[in-house]
């Protein structure tokens, strides 16, 4: 307990603007309890206090119209989780459309006229009323690319405006408040450029906007990164830090971005067991999780029995762990990586986190041995907590929950490649504070294009998965180093 009042302490020291409330943005899945045993996950299971918002993914579209994805989805699924809601009042919760796999071609056809995107807008305002969701989230990741005409960047723009003008009509003739509206965005430098023509006029619109900070190595590509790496490396900018620092110069206000917080791992198949490091030669992805069953992909709950038996290591200069086992990689977060990601957030006053996804982390507790939602539970108490300290949450995410461990439970000494950070995480704070003031950023009035490390934009793994495409290789070079 003194070491996370430690920590606590350290977080206010270094954040003089602590006052400000973040959001913790949690989507949940509606194939989750297609899961098999242990790992099927209803709403009813969630921990309504663990977030400010949950979003319900995904909803679809017919006719330009939203409307829900199956019959099961809209008889038991949405009642039971806005139920969560009488139990904490103050839970926002949101439905979205999208993902990976809905593709560009519905998205097309809504946005190329005023007529279509009114249809689209009148029945999102209709779906969302008649289930008590509080607002819509847009997962249309890449307007202008996967064959997305151009016009489509302009007309994305067009129906955000548009929506948040419906609802503002509908809050007034409702007396009811307003709903929400949330759009993901890819952490992409390449498909940002391509894919938002004003990221100002989108900024402007929308209350909160989720990054995707993640996916950005993983088994399509034919070396070892890490799925989710808070710091750049030289050569290889794609980071967490480096993504949000690159919304942010492009004009989108500090305080909507919120940042994406990954309950899974990627994996990779070495070519020589022996060559286990960063950046290592991989020839593809590791085995399918037990519950998961996708290849190059675990579930934090399904990363904790693989780290049973196998070599752990801290990547030093990114702030994340990766563990290996014979010819298998997996690069991962854990309780640590995750208050390493939660004092950026605060420390430079973005809008919060967001979790892909809830039902990805350990939800009841079975699989690590450090409580119920371990991961998230982290980012609870050190957003939320101290801007409310007698949320409920405080009694349901016990302290197992931040005393989880890349080393053995109950510990929080992590063995890193060149060193041992001490316990409790403490002696990293002012060498945090220190990578903070000095992060690549985007340079003003121009993009930055290193010459090495990125990639052309490439057809990655789902930007929220469910089924998997797989990616065409890109064109990154590795800086070798196993």
């Amino acid at each position: 307990m003194g070491r996370l009042l430690l920590w606590a302490g350290l977080l206010l020291a270094l954040n003089p603007h602590n006052g400000a409330a973040q959001k913790l943005v949690c989507y949940f899945t509606s194939w989750a309890h297609g899961r098999p045993g242990p790992a099927s996950i209803l709403p009813r299971d969630l921990n309504p206090f663990l977030c400010t918002h949950m979003i319900f993914a995904f909803a679809s579209m017919s006719n330009h119209q939203l409307v829900a994805k199956d019959l099961q989805d809209e008889a038991v699924l949405y009642p039971e989780f806005n139920k969560l809601k009488e139990r904490n009042r103050e839970l926002k919760t949101l439905l979205s459309i999208g993902g990976w796999n809905f593709g560009t071609s519905r998205f097309t056809a809504m946005l190329s006229s005023s007529a279509s995107r009114e249809s689209f807008a009148s029945s999102a305002i209709t779906l969302l009323r008649a289930h008590s969701f509080d607002g819509l989230d847009l997962c249309f990741l890449y307007p202008g690319l996967r064959g997305s005409p151009r016009s489509d960047r302009q007309n994305f723009l067009l129906l955000i405006e548009e929506l948040l003008l419906a609802f503002q009509q509908e809050a007034r003739l409702s007396r009811r408040p307003r709903l929400l509206l949330s759009a993901a965005v890819s952490g992409h430098p390449h498909a940002i450029q391509k894919a938002y023509d004003d990221v100002p006029r989108l900024g402007r619109s929308l209350d909160f906007i989720n990054v995707l900070t993640y996916d950005l190595h993983g088994s399509w590509e034919n070396f070892t990164g890490h799925n989710s790496p808070l710091f750049s490396l030289p050569g290889d900018p794609k980071s967490s830090a480096y993504v949000m620092n690159y919304w942010r110069q492009l004009g989108a206000p500090s305080e909507k971005l919120v940042m994406g917080f990954p309950t899974y791992g990627r994996t990779f198949r070495l070519l020589r067991a022996s060559k286990n490091r960063l950046q290592a030669d991989a020839v593809g992805p590791a085995s399918p999780g037990k519950y998961t069953k996708q290849p190059g992909f675990l579930a934090s709950y399904e990363v904790c029995p693989f780290l049973q038996g196998a070599k752990k290591r801290w990547l030093d200069d990114q702030y994340v762990p990766y563990a290996y086992k014979g010819e298998e990689w997996v690069g991962y977060d854990d309780a640590i990586s995750f208050k390493h990601k939660a004092l950026f957030i605060k420390r430079e006053n973005f809008g919060g986190a967001m979790v892909w996804t809830l039902d990805l982390d350990d939800v009841r507790g079975t699989f690590c041995g450090s409580g119920p939602f371990p991961l998230v539970c982290v980012l609870n108490s050190l957003l939320l907590q101290d801007e409310s300290s007698s949320t409920a949450s405080s009694k349901l995410c016990l302290p197992s929950a931040m005393n989880s461990s890349t080393t053995s439970p109950g510990r929080l000494t992590v063995t890193t490649d060149s060193g041992v950070l001490l316990p409790g995480g403490e002696s990293t704070a002012t060498e945090t504070q220190r990578k903070m003031e000095h992060l690549t950023t985007v340079p003003a009035g121009g993009v930055e294009t290193p010459a090495r490390g990125i990639a052309a934009f490439v057809r990655h793994t789902v930007f929220m998965q469910g089924e998997t495409d797989t990616p065409q290789e890109g064109t990154m070079t590795p800086v070798t180093t196993g």
